[in-house]
């Protein structure tokens, strides 16, 4: 079987039509999981067939029973949730996660808990990257996104907390939407950082991705119903000409350029900007506010059970306790001034387009790579979303990342659209 991520939109037509059976198509998507993820280990627990059959009966909503994966960070009271972690190995939630409840009340079917890193931090899992083999598919929602990237389900759920959508999604070539922080519900997840926390999710494109943000939501993001761009008002794409945290790899520079190009031609105005000063206080206030909540959300497994945390988690939780009360003030009120600056500093543009991550997947599964170019993202709580389909230089997927402006969900969508299109005109 060819590793080919699943057309949703297709799917949902022929579901409406009648031409496909929901339960046809979920014992179709069963024998693929059965087929592909033992080699890729993007799933660590799935319900039954007869059982997802049983619950697609009681199924109703726009997504019609199509089959959904959620990191496993995500209570489900049916679905054992082990957060990454030995120390939860088998856990039984007592209820649903916020998020669970609002993919089950859109008439999705929620059939498997996919890999994620320990408690959403930097431990490796066992996934693999359907899309570059001998490489991580990133961390820490992997088996979210390579579970999408290889077909097996149309739509995954992740998280992010520094890059653990975006960045996964540019690793294994697919579709990866960070929302404004708060536009989709938190309550349920395993938390790491209560200020950075964003629930995301992950589709074949642009236009899947934002027409299920719409199912689960209730926002208007879906982009057929969306108005189109008027022909005199062109997308004006601002793109950093440096960045505080460090230089553009040449794979990365190749996906700007072919991003550029591809925008320009399809009528965009490309316009090098300067990241304002303020920019370098959000990418170190990031690490401050992380560590400082991560120290205190952590406590019972860092305090009741340090031996059974991976040497990466413990040594970081263990030096995140030094952060004072002070700094993270600090910390926070620099984040709150860079959000207030967020809309004036828009006004010179649209979109931002930047790198989806440092480089193309690292090579070998020790590291799940860094999030260097989505941390500051993160913070400020602008949407953000990978488009696929520019490579490195080595051909291995590299993301470009569009970035909106404050609430600007919908704009985000769309011009993320436009640049998929503009990078893949005969799609």
């Amino acid at each position: 079987m060819k590793n080919t991520p699943v057309s949703a939109l297709a799917t949902a037509t022929q579901l409406a039509a009648g031409t496909l059976d929901a339960a046809t198509l979920l014992t179709e998507t069963y024998a693929r999981i059965d087929a592909l993820d033992g080699t890729l280990g993007a799933f660590v627990a799935r319900l039954s067939l007869p059982t997802a059959l049983e619950q697609l009966k009681a199924l109703e909503g726009p997504l019609q029973g199509l089959p959904v994966a959620v990191k496993d960070i995500f209570d489900t009271c049916d679905l054992h949730t082990s957060y990454g972690s030995p120390l939860y190995a088998g856990a039984a939630a007592r209820s649903d996660a916020a998020m669970v409840s609002a993919i089950r009340r859109a008439g999705g079917l929620v059939i498997a808990k996919s890999s994620t890193t320990e408690f959403a931090f930097l431990q490796p899992t066992v996934t693999r990257n359907p899309n570059a083999p001998g490489r991580t598919p990133g961390g820490s929602s992997a088996g979210s996104a390579a579970a999408v990237a290889a077909g097996l389900v149309p739509f995954a759920i992740g998280s992010q907390t520094g890059g653990s959508i975006v960045r996964p999604a540019s690793y294994c070539g697919v579709t990866g939407f960070k929302p404004s922080f708060g536009l989709l519900p938190t309550a349920g997840l395993k938390c790491f950082s209560w200020s950075l926390d964003t629930v995301g999710l992950f589709a074949a494109s642009v236009r899947e991705v934002a027409w299920f943000a719409q199912a689960v939501s209730a926002q208007a993001l879906a982009l057929d119903s969306a108005p189109g761009r008027s022909p005199s008002r062109p997308w004006v794409v601002g793109v950093p000409d440096a960045y505080p945290w460090g230089a553009v790899s040449p794979s990365a520079q190749r996906a700007i350029d072919a991003g550029s190009q591809a925008l320009r031609a399809a009528g965009a105005e490309v316009r090098s900007i300067a990241l304002p000063a303020w920019m370098n206080q959000v990418f170190e206030a990031h690490d401050v506010i992380q560590g400082y909540e991560a120290w205190r959300t952590l406590a019972r497994e860092v305090d009741q059970h340090p031996q059974a945390l991976s040497a990466v988690l413990r040594d970081y939780l263990l030096a995140a306790r030094h952060i004072s009360a002070p700094a993270y003030e600090a910390a926070q009120r620099s984040a709150s001034q860079a959000r207030r600056a967020c809309a004036d500093w828009f006004g010179q543009f649209d979109v931002l387009m930047t790198p989806s991550a440092e480089d193309e997947a690292p090579p070998g599964y020790a590291s799940t790579g860094v999030s260097t170019f989505n941390r500051a993202w993160t913070l400020l709580g602008l949407p953000c979303v990978n488009v696929a389909g520019a490579m490195g230089v080595t051909g291995y997927p590299m993301g470009l990342q569009v970035i909106g402006g404050p609430s600007a969900d919908r704009a985000c969508l769309q011009a993320a659209d436009f640049l998929e299109r503009a990078l893949r005109p005969s799609a």
